[in-house]
């Protein structure tokens, strides 16, 4: 994936840029909230919108059971995520997903599943959901996963840390993983259901931005509570004030619970609103999902034939 702007350096940590801040959950609460109901996008908008979406999409599967045809059907799915047919009466050619994203194991088969395509491979690693293993082990399958091919990593944060509110030395940790990382862009997961306020979420994001995440992202997808809206506005906000402070381009990811096509306008007017038009392309902004594919595909058709179609006449992520 190019981009147009200087890769994230990060910056020294600085515990002034978030120590006093308080976020105020009930305002969060109404403006997520009204990000769906006042916002719509029609017709042919919707449809170009969808488009985009399915663009920005990580295509995942981080199942207990994967196997490598499962990662070879997923990566061909990838390859052609909206049916020829549908994409020819839509205009559009050469439209593939963000990425794939799998376990480290999984990134040779990816790897060469996706050759030539493109679309590059994610893996998540740092012992990926709980992130409990001793540091070393974790910053060693972050160098194994980047070996194997992975030009993007997706690692998880000690929860520990932000709930006591260690902030030096989650900055730290986070540092240790960036370096492991290499040329591989790094997504800080946050794993913003464990982090039980607002206010930790928003210290989190700014403490992974400093120690130099390309991307923060707000669940493993494990949690009890995944990626919701008034969380993913307090990344954002919290994303947007390091921009105007260090100049710095950072990415945003939600992941978990994401399922529907609605859910994937949610999130781009979200990123549309705060953020501008600009981070709502795949180098900035990247949707963690599987099926949510399946239902913008069937929105897609419905915008192409006027009617809506059995599940089971779109190939499964």
């Amino acid at each position: 994936m190019t981009h147009a702007f200087p890769r994230m350096t990060g910056t020294a940590f600085t515990a002034d840029w978030f120590e006093a801040i308080n976020v105020n959950t009930p305002a969060a609460d109404r403006r997520a909230a009204s990000l769906g109901s006042r916002r719509t996008v029609k017709k042919d908008w919707q449809a170009a919108w969808l488009a985009r979406a399915v663009t920005c999409i990580d295509l995942t599967t981080l199942a207990g059971d994967d196997t490598a045809g499962r990662v070879q059907r997923l990566c061909a799915k990838a390859r052609n995520p909206v049916r020829a047919d549908l994409l020819a009466a839509l205009g559009l050619d050469g439209l593939t997903v963000g990425a794939v994203c799998v376990y480290p194991t999984m990134v040779p088969n990816a790897v060469k599943a996706l050759e030539g395509s493109g679309i590059p491979v994610a893996s998540v690693a740092t012992g990926f959901p709980a992130g409990l293993t001793p540091l070393p082990l974790r910053l060693a399958e972050i160098r194994y996963a980047v070996d194997q091919g992975a030009a993007e990593i997706d690692v998880v944060i000690t929860r520990e840390l932000a709930l006591t509110g260690q902030w030096q030395a989650l900055y730290d940790e986070i540092r240790q993983m960036r370096e492991a990382c290499g040329n591989a862009h790094m997504k800080a997961i946050l794993a913003t259901g464990d982090l039980k306020t607002l206010t930790n979420v928003y210290k989190a994001s700014m403490v992974a931005m400093q120690a130099g995440a390309d991307f923060i992202k707000t669940s493993t997808g494990k949690e009890e509570v995944n990626a919701t809206l008034p969380v993913s506005l307090t990344m954002v906000r919290a994303l947007r004030d390091f921009r105007d402070l260090t100049g710095q381009w950072v990415g945003f990811k939600p992941a978990g619970g994401l399922k529907t096509a609605k859910d994937a306008m949610n999130w781009l007017i979200l990123m549309k609103e705060e953020m501008g038009t600009r981070w709502c392309m795949p180098d900035l902004f990247r949707i963690g999902a599987s099926s949510m594919l399946g239902d913008i595909e069937r929105q897609l058709e419905h915008h192409v034939t006027g009617r809506y179609s059995a599940a089971n006449r779109h190939a499964l992520a």
